[in-house]
């Protein structure tokens, strides 16, 4: 398995779906656009939801994209773990009433396997419980063995944020090895420990979610896939978190600089180092993308991710303003991708 950067690995994804027809795009702004129900883009379909409902047109039946997200439900983890985040970029190909579940999980194995060569012995799938297309493809079509395709329910293999469109889905996930796992005789897909880590999502868009809770039926069956680009790159260069991944430990690395501490000496030093690496890449995005801190509403979320910042920014002993120095790092590591960084 060869290493390869974040940028690189964005770059290879998008390019292997522009070669199957899908225009690609370039990320959304975090701001939703005419969506009450979402404070900020949290997804890579999400602003994709008018293409996928029918109320409005695609400039192409197939897209690739490459979304910032944000997601604060699990802000108050940031830090105390190694996994959770606020920011992320979800790499992601969809069909507006195009294909459907044979090409994307055929195309998603030759991504895997043909391109950035992950090793086949080490990839297994889930698929919703009822979902027995899904399973006849990847079993008869794909070549996985029964053993390596777990059935799981809803809570595991049906896909929603929010209203609008949903559905079943397939996720493919990664086996880091033993040294990774609980230990228990019945680990495997599914278990609570990192041995087996999902990586990428294929949600086979069939239903939408109303306001009051229903599901109606969708005209036309979507696909729409999420695969994080820190998650995928800790496969791809062998670290344990994304706070080790090339673009995010720069940022991790020029906080230790100015703090003076030295990362993986101290649990409550590396708490704080990873709660203003990862805020920090959040504020910048935001930021360029014309979020202002205010009491309410995303200026709000904004805000407080600022202030927490820079309130362990004290607790590592930094003096004076340093988040702006910070969000240069981020934009020196990211402009590849997200030009509107430097524009902005």
């Amino acid at each position: 398995m060869k290493y390869m950067s974040g940028n690189e690995l964005r770059e290879k994804f998008l390019k292997f779906f522009e070669e199957r027809g899908h225009l690609r795009l370039p990320s959304a702004s975090l701001i939703p656009q005419d969506d009450p129900t979402l404070l900020l883009i949290g997804a890579g379909m999400a602003p994709f939801k008018p293409f996928f409902t029918g109320k409005m047109k695609p400039p192409s039946p197939r897209v690739t994209t490459c979304q910032k997200c944000i997601r604060t439900g699990d802000v108050e983890n940031v830090g105390k773990t190694a996994r959770h985040g606020t920011f992320f970029e979800m790499l992601g190909n969809f069909s507006f009433g195009d294909y459907f579940k044979n090409e994307a999980i055929e195309w998603a194995w030759e991504f895997f396997t043909k391109v950035i060569k992950l090793p086949v012995e080490k990839l297994y799938v889930s698929i919703y419980q009822d979902d027995d297309e899904a399973f006849d493809i990847w079993h008869n079509k794909i070549g996985l063995p029964e053993d390596r395709i777990f059935r799981m329910g809803k809570e595991d293999n049906f896909w929603e944020h929010g209203v609008g469109p949903c559905g079943p889905c397939s996720e493919i996930y990664y086996d880091k090895g033993e040294e990774y796992g609980c230990g228990k005789p019945g680990c495997t897909v599914g278990c609570d420990c990192d041995r087996y880590m999902e990586v990428w999502n294929l949600v086979f868009t069939q239903f939408c979610k109303e306001e009051d809770g229903s599901y109606s039926n969708l005209d036309h069956p979507n696909i729409d896939t999420g695969m994080g680009l820190e998650r995928l790159a800790t496969v791809m260069q062998g670290v344990n978190s994304i706070f080790d991944v090339d673009t995010v430990k720069a940022i991790r690395d020029k906080v230790c600089e100015i703090s003076g501490k030295k990362y993986g000496e101290e649990h409550k030093y590396d708490v704080s180092i990873r709660v203003i690496t990862d805020h920090v890449r959040s504020v910048t995005f935001m930021t360029s993308d014309g979020v202002m801190p205010s009491n309410e509403g995303r200026g709000y979320v904004l805000r407080r991710l600022i202030r927490r910042a820079a309130r362990h920014g004290r607790l590592l002993g930094i003096q004076g303003s340093f988040l702006a120095k910070l969000s240069a790092e981020v934009i020196e590591g990211s402009r590849a991708g997200y030009p509107e960084l430097e524009d902005k």
